[in-house]
């Protein structure tokens, strides 16, 4: 047993009554919350450590709802692309992956997620090169090196150039090899267990790279071994526009038409929705993951996060992959959240604590988690991020949230994993921050070697 007490600090729990402690505890015992309150905590009996938090504020762990970890080693690429002008690019330099490569990405870009304040991330791998090895393997390993809690969608693509998509063909899996590379993915990683560290979900890329066979079977896949479902829908207008041409529906039509909608499904992206998606989504409990940055990046648009709320959709906050989001980080969402629905909707339309919520509490209803983590309340995983806002960045809001959200993003003073420190004083402690930057230089420089070679 281990207890760590967090005192003094500005404590916003994102419980369902959003409740604040503008000076609170917060009580951590064996890896769980077991206090959450106004005022001192109590000293008996002892902590194994007291954490002096004054200055700070307490929130629960982020949670990253849609990223591409093995992206990290591709940033900087097609800057002025459209998505699938920036797919087009970057599938013949993704198709150079493996294991190490990926592996050393996908820890860099937890590392970075990690000192942003996440704790809990949806990782949607959907690239497997024939001889690239262990690719969503190396994903896994890389979760546990740095310590994060890991939603591992194995995505899969059956969908190539020939027969319409946009993946090259040599890039692509039958749809029975895409289906049993994930049934075994379930049956190697998935951890269906309370407070578990690694989950898989089941993730066809998107209607322009999975046919429908593969959509389908997917979902019954998913259903059978009582795993989420994950893909990406309704990000651009070119997206609409190619299921207008083949399918006379809108994307949205489709995936209802596939069985894709309900309570155990989160969609990426969710940009060009109708007022029918909108209520459609809410009726069945179908969760969005919003991208902003990376929405913005590739000028996707912006996606009706007000009306999905209103129409009780489960919201979560997504960091996108890093080659379409090259901070990689997360805190930063929050207020890319807030400025795009206010660019929509006006200066009412997301409260800085809406923002916090979409990262906590949304997030975690989005992967199904609501009852173990997403906000800070007696029971749930000790998930904790502990900000610092007593300096020159921060002095003078007198509002702890509107720093977060509205400020500049601020330091960790910690951040827990299931009660473990992952990062302390704003470094990350469980790994060498310089090994994992060298790790990613070689890691990119290779893969653009491959795709130079092959060009």
């Amino acid at each position: 047993m281990s207890r760590i007490v967090i005192d003094g600090a500005a404590v916003s729990t994102m419980d369902d009554h959003g409740t604040e402690h503008g000076a609170g505890h917060v009580v951590v015992e064996d890896g769980l919350i077991t206090a959450v309150g106004a005022g001192p905590a109590p000293r008996d009996p002892a902590p194994d450590r007291l954490v002096d938090a004054r200055g700070c504020l307490v929130t629960p762990g982020l949670v990253n709802t849609h990223h591409h970890l093995y992206q990290w080693a591709t940033r900087g690429y097609a800057q002025q692309a459209t998505l699938f002008e920036w797919l087009t690019e970057l599938y013949p330099v993704w198709s150079g992956l493996d294991e190490d490569i990926t592996g050393a990405a996908a820890a860099a870009g937890l590392a970075r997620l990690a000192r942003t304040g996440c704790t809990t991330v949806a990782d949607h791998h959907y690239v497997f090169p024939r001889h690239g090895g262990d690719v969503f393997g190396a994903v896994v390993h890389a979760a546990g090196r740095v310590g994060l809690r890991l939603h591992a969608v194995r995505g899969s693509m059956d969908r190539g150039r020939s027969a319409g998509g946009l993946p090259p063909d040599d890039l692509v899996e039958t749809t029975d090899a895409a289906l049993a590379g994930t049934e075994q993915a379930i049956s190697r990683h998935h951890d269906a267990r309370p407070g578990s560290r690694v989950r898989v979900a089941v993730g066809p890329c998107s209607p322009f790279s999975a046919s429908p066979a593969l959509m389908t079977r997917a979902a019954d896949l998913a259903r059978a071994t009582g795993t989420r479902l994950h893909t990406h829908l309704a990000e651009t207008v070119e997206e609409e526009e190619q299921c207008w041409a083949e399918l006379h529906c809108t994307p949205m039509e489709y995936a209802d038409r596939l069985g894709w909608l309900g309570p155990d499904v989160w969609i990426a992206h969710g940009v060009h929705l109708s007022e029918e998606a909108v209520a459609r989504l809410g009726t069945t409990g179908t969760g969005v993951a919003h991208c902003p940055t990376s929405n913005g990046r590739l000028g996707a648009g912006i996606a009706p996060v007000r009306a999905l709320l209103d129409a009780a959709v489960p919201v979560g906050l997504g960091v996108d992959g890093a080659a379409s989001n090259e901070d990689g980080g997360l805190v930063v969402e929050l207020r890319q959240a807030a400025y795009l629905a206010r660019l929509q909707d006006g200066p009412a339309a997301l409260t800085a604590r809406e923002a916090l919520w979409l990262a906590t509490a949304g997030g975690a209803a989005c992967l199904g988690r609501s009852a173990e983590l997403g906000s800070l309340r007696p029971g749930l995983l000790a998930d904790i991020a502990v900000w610092k806002l007593d300096g020159l960045a921060h002095a003078g809001i007198d509002d702890p949230v509107a720093a977060l959200v509205l400020g500049p993003p601020p330091p960790l003073a910690l951040l827990l994993v299931g009660g473990v420190p992952v990062v302390e004083d704003d470094e990350l402690r469980t790994a060498s921050e310089p090994a994992l930057a060298a790790g990613l230089r070689v890691a990119s420089r290779t893969l653009a070697e491959r795709a130079g070679a092959a060009a």
